[in-house]
C-alpha cells in the first residue's frame, strides 16, 4: 500500500471563511500515484472544519447564517469557555457541529466525488496560520 502526506496552510483574511480545497486535494492524489484508495482530509485545528458540499456562494451564506443563528452565535458572554480569556467558544462548537475531517474515495487515480460535491475548509476563528493534513492511502 502506498501513502502520501501533504499539508495545506491557510492564513484567512476573515475570522470566518469557507475555502474550496478540492483542486489542492486532487493535486495531492495525483502526486501520490494511488490508483484505488482513499484520501483523508483533516483540519488540524479545533476551530476549523473540513466538509463536502456544493460550491455555491448562496449555500455558503446559508451555512454561515445557520451556524450564527442556530448552532453557535458569536456572543462571547454566552459561553463558559470564554471565561479562560478566549473569545472563540462559538468556533469550537461550529467545528464540532460541521466536523473536522472527511474521507473521499479514489478511483482510477482521481477523487471519486458526486457531480456537485466539492471539498471545503471551513475556518471559524481565522486570521492566523492554520493547516490541513491530506493523507492519501491505497494501491
Amino acid at each position: 500500500m502506498k501513502s502520501h502526506t501533504h499539508y495545506l496552510w491557510f492564513n484567512t483574511k476573515k475570522r470566518q471563511e469557507i475555502i474550496d480545497i478540492t483542486d489542492d486535494v486532487a493535486v495531492q492524489v495525483e502526486a501520490s500515484g494511488v490508483d484505488d484508495g482513499m484520501v483523508l482530509v483533516s483540519a488540524m485545528h479545533i476551530t476549523a472544519s473540513v466538509f463536502v458540499n456544493d460550491h455555491e456562494h448562496g449555500l455558503w451564506h446559508d451555512i454561515l447564517e445557520w451556524l450564527e443563528g442556530t448552532i453557535a452565535p458569536w456572543d462571547p458572554d454566552r459561553y463558559r469557555h470564554n471565561e479562560t480569556g478566549e473569545d472563540n467558544a462559538a468556533a469550537h462548537l461550529r467545528s464540532l457541529t460541521v466536523g473536522h475531517e472527511v474521507i473521499v474515495p479514489i478511483t482510477g487515480g482521481a477523487l471519486d466525488l458526486g457531480p456537485w460535491q466539492r471539498i471545503f475548509y471551513g475556518e471559524w476563528d481565522g486570521c492566523r496560520k492554520k493547516r490541513v493534513i491530506v493523507k492519501v492511502m491505497g494501491g
